[in-house]
């Protein structure tokens, strides 16, 4: 409103310049400035309410209040407003009527009204954003969850996905690793940073693929001396309760199931096919463990052992650790496999193993392939028996190839620290290596003896 209409609150030059006003007297058309912009002289423009002062105590609030009621319709006959608190001055409110209608205790109640449904509106619907912004952060948060566990070695990362299971630990299935894990589960140690069930996984996977200490480290989130002592922890406790898997079994059990081949061959009296399993080893500092440790066959620092397998392709027998320099007769003369025959057995071997009086004095036998003996050629006769036992012998080559494959641990060069013996044993922490990863591949089905394809995996 200008000046001639008296209200007196007045805008700033800057609010008239950059907007331009207008009076709000109904019927009245001045403006503060003209068609080209320049202000008009003599010309002021004010507020047209009076501030309702609701946070100054109840009669402050009270008293402007009703001010400002009074001053939607009228304006002041002095040209500026009384004090505010001083109802009894003429120019207390507006005394000029602007052109609007005198508003009644009705409107001002139907204003409240409306005020009140305005805000219960802008409630409501602050009230259905807050609850779509939790829907929204409960969602992301489950997804950020299912990402995560994703990531995460645990029990969800294997469950239902085989290809992960075989690719990290080498077993056939989620059942398989479960069923282990729960049979060594209660005598595992509690850790802070790791699960008991990551503490198997770890040392499956570095079984498996022979990672490196410090990139395990990494994944687990772990000190380089947590994983190793975990690793070695893990190993005791695997090989300690997982050894009935381990075993040479009953005649009458490997009779009754006893393969074709084998059954054609030599009836049903073969008990074990034998060789040697050669790991590489660095170099040891002793001069001593370094000469025992050299093996001619290979030209380097090895450990070896006596592997034993069943015609159906299980492995039933490994003896110790022996420094690669040992002869294949003096390990399976003195590892303990002799004393498990039984009068009429038979043991298929390499060459190697010229054991003949040594198996004789047990009553059983051995059967290698043929010498020529100072002969150009063997006979037709010892040709086929060579052929045939070569045919069956193999498989001992396999069950060893598949062994070494399937946790390449073994397949390279093993740190001297590792055959160091373990406190209080006899045995190295390699010997446990070894048996573990023998016991594993006895869970996975046999490279020998084919499942029927009508056979599933139960799980």
């Amino acid at each position: 409103m200008h000046n001639d209409c008296k209200l007196p609150i007045k805008f700033t030059e800057e609010e008239i310049v950059a907007t331009g006003r207008t009076c709000c007297v109904v019927g009245c058309k001045v403006r503060s400035h003209d068609r080209r912009g320049k202000k008009l002289d003599k010309l002021s423009f004010f507020l047209l309410f009076s501030d309702w002062k609701q946070n100054e105590g109840s009669r402050v609030s009270d008293v402007t209040k009703r001010r400002q009621v009074a001053w939607i319709s009228k304006r002041f006959h002095s040209g500026k407003p009384a004090y505010e608190m001083d109802e009894s001055h003429p120019d207390w409110a507006p005394a000029l009527h602007l052109g609007h209608s005198e508003v009644t205790d009705a409107e001002e109640e139907r204003g409240d009204q409306a005020e009140a449904a305005v805000e219960e509106e802008e409630y409501r619907e602050t009230t259905e954003t807050d609850q779509l912004a939790a829907e929204r952060l409960r969602i992301e948060c489950q997804e950020l969850r299912s990402e995560l566990n994703k990531l995460k070695l645990d029990e969800e990362f294997f469950k239902d996905n085989t290809e992960k299971v075989r690719y990290y630990t080498g077993l056939p299935c989620f059942a398989v690793l479960f069923s282990m894990f729960t049979t060594v589960k209660p005598f595992l140690p509690v850790a802070q940073k790791l699960s008991q069930f990551q503490m198997v996984l770890l040392t499956l996977i570095r079984l498996r693929l022979d990672l490196p200490i410090q990139h395990l480290s990494h994944i687990f989130n772990v000190s380089r001396s947590t994983l190793s002592a975990t690793f070695a922890d893990t190993i005791d406790v695997l090989y300690a309760r997982l050894a009935p898997l381990l075993y040479w079994p009953e005649r009458h059990c490997l009779q009754a199931t006893m393969p074709h081949q084998f059954l054609q061959a030599f009836g049903k009296r073969v008990a074990i096919i034998v060789d040697c399993l050669e790991i590489r080893t660095e170099m040891p500092s002793n001069l001593m463990e370094r000469a025992q440790s050299f093996s001619h066959h290979t030209g380097t620092h090895t450990m070896k052992y006596l592997i034993g397998i069943t015609p159906q392709g299980l492995i039933s027998f490994i003896s110790k650790g022996w420094g690669g320099r040992a002869s294949d007769m003096h390990i399976i003369e003195n590892c303990g496999l002799l004393n498990k025959l039984l009068p009429g057995d038979v043991v298929l071997a390499d060459r190697g193993f010229n054991i003949k009086d040594s198996v004789g004095m047990m009553c059983a036998e051995v059967i290698i392939p043929a010498f020529t003996k100072r002969r150009c050629q063997l006979d037709v006769k010892d040709v086929e028996d060579t052929r045939a036992i070569a045919h069956l012998r193999i498989h001992v080559e396999r069950v060893i190839g598949n062994l070494r494959n399937k946790y390449t641990l073994l397949h390279n060069t093993i740190p001297t620290s590792l055959l160091l013996p373990c406190k209080d044993e006899e045995f190295t922490l390699l010997d446990k290596i070894v048996n573990v990863c023998c016991i594993l591949v006895n869970m996975c089905p046999s490279v020998v003896v084919r499942p029927d394809e009508t056979e599933k995996c139960a799980c």
